[in-house]
């Protein structure tokens, strides 16, 4: 991936998660979602193989998708808006989970030769960026210490699990370049 488009990459990375959070916040919480997909169908346009791009996002939201219902459902996270059943995450959370997965071949690519620096890294930002949407109002956390631990751990898996799937599933990298890659891991 060429250097303007890592930096594009993590620009609309940035401007989705923007537009999911505050937007969730209120009534437009779907089009936070719309933005957000048309950020991932760009991302999967542009991608040099699109099968294995398309199975890192679905796996993506699918983990998202279990995780952050699994929080709603135990009261540790409680959204106002974009529910579309009250034990599930909302559809802009789900979202965003697919517009993250765009960043492990992307952007965030570099974090892919180190698993310790990936748990790390989910450990410390994952909860980060839910006590962001806590301060901006997208999303209400009952006990803060408890989320934080739980978002903590949970990222800490999370992270490392998405980077070994990107191995596998990297439809960014030109192939081969992600064939000299494979054999000197």
């Amino acid at each position: 991936m060429t250097k303007s488009r890592l930096i594009a990459n993590f620009i609309l990375f940035q401007l989705g998660w923007f537009a999911c959070v505050l937007l969730g916040a209120g009534q437009l919480h779907w089009l936070g979602s719309l933005i957000a997909s048309m950020i991932v169908l760009v991302h999967l346009q542009l991608a040099e193989r699109l099968k294995p791009e398309l199975m890192l996002v679905l796996s993506a939201v699918v983990i998202g998708l279990l995780w952050d219902s699994a929080l709603v459902w135990f009261g540790v996270l409680q959204y106002e808006h974009g529910l579309l059943a009250p034990f599930l995450a909302p559809h802009w959370i789900v979202a965003m989970w697919a517009l993250f997965a765009t960043t492990i071949n992307g952007s965030l690519g570099w974090v892919k030769t180190n698993w310790l620096l990936a748990a790390l890294m989910g450990a410390v930002g994952g909860p980060l960026s839910f006590y962001a949407g806590y301060k901006l109002g997208a999303v209400q956390i009952p006990d803060m210490a408890l989320a934080m631990a739980l978002l903590a751990a949970g990222w800490a898996v999370f992270m490392p699990l998405l980077v070994g799937l990107s191995q596998r599933l990297d439809g960014v990298t030109p192939s081969f370049n992600r064939s000299a890659k494979l054999a000197a891991a």
